[in-house]
């Protein structure tokens, strides 16, 4: 027996009960929109841009998270999107236009072992606010990373190593120079290659520590830029230890002449560690309101 499936047909009851049932969502909703909008003025962004960061971003969490590193006085945010084998250069060219578009062309540093990814991102960078950043090459498998970077006029963070830890400050800065010099051949200026000497876990590495912060005085006496995973310093760490290991850390390295790290901006002891160096370097002018610049 054929049967004949009825049209659908308006129910007045049914859209009132869903009316009503969404109420509750809603009114979710009208509190996130609120929290995202002070979110989005303490990052400076304007009321439009807030709006077109809204209306095209998928996640709210997400977009939290951006305005905070934003606020939080963050200089490139780093994208990972890890070795991203499968779909890489898709997934770069589709995270730097979501974040470019909708967080006023953040500067962003491009951050995965896929080159093939790495070039599709710089393709769709905007670099108004910023060169891209190639993270990373080293002086081992990933050298050819500085031949994409100064194709590209893209700055380069250079690894300190060929395929593992560096033994003494000896190998640091024979890898150092390699990559200086292969990237002056390309025609790349010194400032935008930043060597990162590899902070090391102090736990059961405690006796390398020194070696990493001498290797950063030994960049700086030679007019290099540098940079490195600062936090790596804590891994493993009590949480409540961490950020007090990463700050008192972080005062030292600047004194040796580091001038970047990677680092979580919405840590406050160690963003207020950072300006309160800056005063002492003379990078800042002091002010009593000055921790709040």
């Amino acid at each position: 027996m054929e049967t004949t499936q009825k049209p659908y047909a308006f129910s007045r009851k049914v859209f009132c009960e869903g009316m009503r049932d969404g109420v509750p969502i809603a009114l979710g909703y009208f509190a996130v929109s609120f929290s995202l909008g002070i979110a989005a003025r303490n990052a400076g962004l304007t009321p439009i841009q807030g709006f077109f960061a809204s209306l095209f971003n998928n996640a709210s969490a997400g977009e939290y998270a951006a305005f905070s590193l934003i606020a939080a006085g963050a200089t490139y945010l780093d994208v990972n999107i890890g070795p991203a084998e499968k779909d890489g250069p898709e997934r770069m060219m589709w995270a730097v236009k979501l974040l470019q578009e909708n967080f006023d062309n953040v500067p962003l540093a491009l951050d995965t072992a896929n080159k093939k990814a790495i070039e599709a991102g710089i393709k769709v960078y905007n670099r108004t606010n910023g060169k891209p950043i190639v993270n990373s090459a080293d002086a081992g498998s990933r050298i050819s990373n500085i031949d994409l970077a100064a194709a590209n006029d893209a700055i380069c963070i250079a690894l300190c190593s060929a395929d593992g830890i560096a033994k003494d400050n000896d190998e640091r800065m024979k890898h150092c120079h390699n990559m200086l010099e292969r990237g002056l051949s390309l025609g790349m200026e010194a400032t935008d290659l930043w060597f990162d000497p590899l902070f090391l876990v102090v736990k059961g590495m405690q006796d390398k520590q020194m070696d990493v912060l001498n290797a950063i005085k030994l960049f700086a006496d030679e007019g290099l830029k540098s940079t490195g995973g600062l936090s790596n310093n804590s891994n493993g760490a009590p949480k409540n230890v961490r950020p007090i290991m990463d700050s008192a850390l972080v005062a030292m390295a600047m004194m040796q002449g580091l001038t970047s790290a990677i680092v979580n901006p919405c840590d406050l002891r160690l963003m207020e560690t950072i300006k309160s160096c800056d005063i002492f370097k003379n990078h800042v002018l002091y002010s009593d309101s000055y921790l709040d610049l």
